[in-house]
């Protein structure tokens, strides 16, 4: 039904003016509606209030939102909400809300399914159905500042660690990202924004001459060549001597640095082997590493480290001088937590 009318957040103001003006109506309007899409976040006509019938009416023929339909909403135990949501095309998303000291921190999805098939991932079974557009990935965002204030908190933190690889939509996910944190959008800092990769080194470059002021993470989960393909088939076409290639021109272009995120998994990466493997990697560049506890997914064939493990990895790490975080997961219930995410529904605790 959206066949001959274009999507309303893929235009520009400049778009906008020019397409009221040649219908007869005032060039200033396009602000007033700038406004309604970037700043109140709306995602239908009849809500631009002071806009006329008529000026609604047009806009209403000749554009669409693509806005996200929620199907499917759950709550774990620890207050983490998943939200399922439908896209135009019957396509099936999910976001996460977590709860933190008074805020959310929003975990979105930038894809419909993922290429990359990360063997751990529950993502990685569905395969790959589309790239988000920037409306969609913004919708998620707005959708959850609502849910946010509604339980009078705030919406903190924005990280792209959802389903999907970010880099690999680059042009929707840069420019979700810009109206996410511009002035004439949700004015959101970019420093609260994390923006979460499998590696793919010549975006991170691409993002290094864009002088990004978001934070990148890298999905690592080993620093041996071998033991990272068997897990992260991308590991074949880009190596670490590739990550760590792109990882130090990030570091010299813009100044920050970068995350690694790794996932311990029992008799797999979480010896003290593979933790001098990493410390050694870890060298060519300022990095802070984040550990993070498996979560089961179903038919996976792995397993959680032992605490015994885990605490022995940190040790050695922390005897190196580098910064380690573990990172405990939420919404393990509900199968919101890190790798879980697949869109999977009928779960019996739905919270419509």
């Amino acid at each position: 039904m959206n066949e001959n009318k274009q999507n309303i957040r893929e235009a520009s103001l400049k778009d906008i003016a020019d397409f009221l003006t040649r219908h007869g109506e005032k060039a200033f309007r396009a602000k007033q509606i700038w406004q309604w899409l970037w700043q109140r976040g709306v995602n239908n006509f009849n809500d631009m209030s002071n806009l006329s019938k008529g000026t609604r009416e047009l806009l209403e023929n000749a554009f669409y939102f693509d806005k996200l339909t929620p199907c499917q909403v759950q709550t774990a135990s620890d207050g983490t909400i998943k939200t399922s949501w439908q896209l135009h095309d019957g396509a099936v998303i999910e976001s996460v809300l977590i709860p933190g000291n008074q805020k959310f921190t929003v975990c979105v999805s930038s894809q419909a399914g993922c290429k990359l098939g990360c063997k751990f991932c529950a993502t990685g079974t569905l395969g790959f159905k589309r790239d988000l557009t920037a409306g969609e990935i913004f919708e998620q965002v707005v959708a959850a500042k609502r849910t946010a204030q509604d339980q009078d908190c705030l919406l903190s933190n924005i990280v792209f660690m959802g389903m999907g690889e970010p880099l690999l939509n680059y042009h929707h996910v840069s420019r979700a990202i810009e109206r996410l944190t511009a002035d004439d959008g949700l004015g959101i800092s970019p420093y609260r924004i994390t923006v979460s990769t499998a590696g793919i080194p010549e975006k991170i470059k691409q993002l290094a001459d864009g002088g990004v002021r978001f934070n990148l993470a890298v999905s690592l989960h080993s620093a041996k060549d071998f033991t990272r393909s068997a897990l992260m088939p991308v590991n074949k076409t880009y190596s670490l001597k590739d990550i760590a290639e792109s990882l130090r021109y990030f570091v010299e272009k813009t100044g920050t640095r970068p995350t690694f995120e790794y996932l311990l998994l029992k008799n797999i990466n979480d010896g003290l082997d593979d933790a001098k493997a990493l410390a050694t990697y870890c060298r060519q560049f300022p990095i802070k590493i984040n550990l993070i506890e498996y979560n089961e997914v179903e038919g996976s064939g792995f397993s959680h480290s032992p605490d015994k493990n885990r605490d022995e990895f940190i040790r050695f790490l922390e005897s190196c001088n580098m910064i380690v975080h573990v990172r405990h997961s939420k919404g393990k219930d509900i199968d919101a937590a890190c790798g879980q995410l697949a869109g999977k529904m009928g779960k019996s605790d739905v919270k419509a």
